[in-house]
């Protein structure tokens, strides 16, 4: 168990750095539509999500779960696209409800709703979705211990345990 709470750790602490570096394209970009482009806040947000989800997609394939299953790249960019997407809606969606449905019109009223509380919301959503459907991990090989009888019941039973061992060592 010790040793599953660590690769989930080094997972979220790689996923946080992805999600740090994202947060900053998102962060700079809404801020560049608002403030040099004075386009409106909920089409500068979203076309802020969508670059910052392109950079995050890149950190996390080919860093975060480098290791996933490589096979099946369209599904896992379709997926990826689906829960981004869904991400983009709950974090936008709590700007508009905060811009349009509370009138807090302010700069920092923007950042606030889209940057903190949006964003926070949408980051806990893609880790959950992304690990869970995204980047599958691929399943570790069945092993049989080192002088184990494969047909004899002390070697069934070590088979049996090994296996079981290796299916509680896989992350979820």
């Amino acid at each position: 168990m010790g040793s599953r709470l660590q690769r989930l750790a080094g997972e979220a602490a790689k996923f946080g750095t992805v999600g740090a570096f994202g947060f900053l394209v998102n962060f700079v970009v809404f801020n560049l539509c608002v403030q040099v482009f004075g386009l409106a806040v909920v089409r500068s947000g979203v076309i802020a999500t969508v670059i910052a989800i392109g950079t995050n997609y890149v950190g996390n394939r080919h860093w975060t779960y480098r290791r996933a299953d490589k096979n099946r790249r369209s599904r896992e960019l379709t997926l990826f696209l689906l829960f981004s997407g869904m991400g983009l809606l709950l974090e936008n969606g709590v700007l508009a409800l905060s811009h349009y449905g509370f009138g807090f019109t302010s700069t920092l009223a923007d950042n606030v709703a889209k940057n903190i509380v949006g964003l926070g919301l949408g980051t806990v959503f893609r880790f959950w979705s992304y690990r869970t459907w995204v980047f599958r991990a691929l399943p570790l090989p069945d092993t049989v211990p080192a002088g184990a009888e494969p047909f004899g019941a002390a070697g069934a039973t070590a088979v049996v345990g090994a296996r079981s061992r290796n299916r509680a060592d896989r992350p979820q």
